[in-house]
């Protein structure tokens, strides 16, 4: 209808936000944007306008009508050079000003060359307009979005190098230690990283733990304050005890188990070696009772 402007807006034909948790930037996918369109930006939102690949303006919150940088082509000019059609081609970017959260996963090795898993949550925001431009001129888009995800596509790899320059030169059990000094090694370095996209890093929180599930038992075991030797035997004790078996409590306490007045030799766990091979049979012919 003639006189009714376009309304270019986050929300859909149904009503529901566009640019829900996870969405970092969203392509506004209509080409048809004309000359006083109407650009609404939610409070939550930055909003890039660009025409023909050039960035026009970055607006906040507001509603602001889309206007030509140079005097509009109107009339029989535009009929005859451009089929009715203005030459300017919009494009409108929206950008989500909303605090995010991702999760980067991989495997660390400790000095040992033990095998360590790693957790990493990461908070992030957008704060100005000068974050947003950067962030729709480094990026690359695929699909008219641009989804958190994929920011932590590009951000892993240093997630898991500044990990690994710590937990590398650090022995199994003391990993743990440092914890608040790998958490700031990998705020600092992913800050680094991100602030290029227009990014602020807000917090970073960190867990690692042994991949091996015997590991983590034994570590937690000596946790308790138990010796190395102490932490195996009560180990194996509690997989007899899952077991239903008697002995259970004398592998813990490393002491031999009786049955009946007779005492069942245990072996030490450590300082093992195996005893002498058993004698071979006599050679010859055994005689039963019936031979001569």
């Amino acid at each position: 209808m003639q006189g009714v402007r376009q309304v270019i807006s986050t929300l859909g034909n149904d009503g529901r936000e566009v640019m829900g948790p996870g969405v970092l930037v969203w392509h506004y996918p209509d080409n048809s944007i004309v000359n006083n369109s109407l650009l609404t930006v939610e409070s939550n939102h930055f909003c890039v306008l660009k025409s023909r690949g050039a960035v026009l303006n970055v607006y906040e919150t507001g509603q602001y009508p889309v206007t030509t940088p140079d005097r509009p082509i109107l009339g029989s000019f535009t009929q005859a050079f451009f089929g009715g059609q203005s030459p300017w081609q919009y494009e409108v970017l929206y950008v989500n000003r909303a605090k995010m959260v991702v999760k980067a996963r991989g495997l660390a090795l400790s000095s040992e060359m033990a095998e360590m898993n790693y957790e990493v949550d990461y908070y992030f925001h957008v704060a100005s307009k000068d974050d947003a431009l950067a962030l729709v001129t480094h990026m690359p888009m695929t699909d008219h979005t641009i989804l958190a995800k994929e920011i932590n596509d590009y951000a892993t790899p240093v997630v898991e190098q500044a990990i690994n320059q710590v937990v590398q030169v650090t022995p199994l059990e003391r990993v743990n230690e440092k914890i608040h000094e790998i958490g700031e090694t990998v705020h600092g370095h992913l800050q680094d990283f991100l602030k290029v996209f227009g990014i602020s890093l807000d917090t970073v929180k960190v867990l690692i733990y042994p991949r091996d599930e015997r590991m983590r038992a034994l570590i937690s075991l000596r946790a308790f304050g138990l010796t190395e030797l102490d932490a195996v035997r009560h180990y194996i004790a509690m997989i007899m005890a899952e077991r239903g078996l008697a002995s259970a409590p004398n592998m813990a306490v490393g002491q031999p188990f009786q049955i009946g007045g007779q005492v069942m030799a245990m072996v030490p766990v450590s300082g093992f070696e195996p005893g002498p091979p058993p004698p071979p049979p006599p050679s010859g012919i055994v005689r039963g009772r019936g031979d001569a």
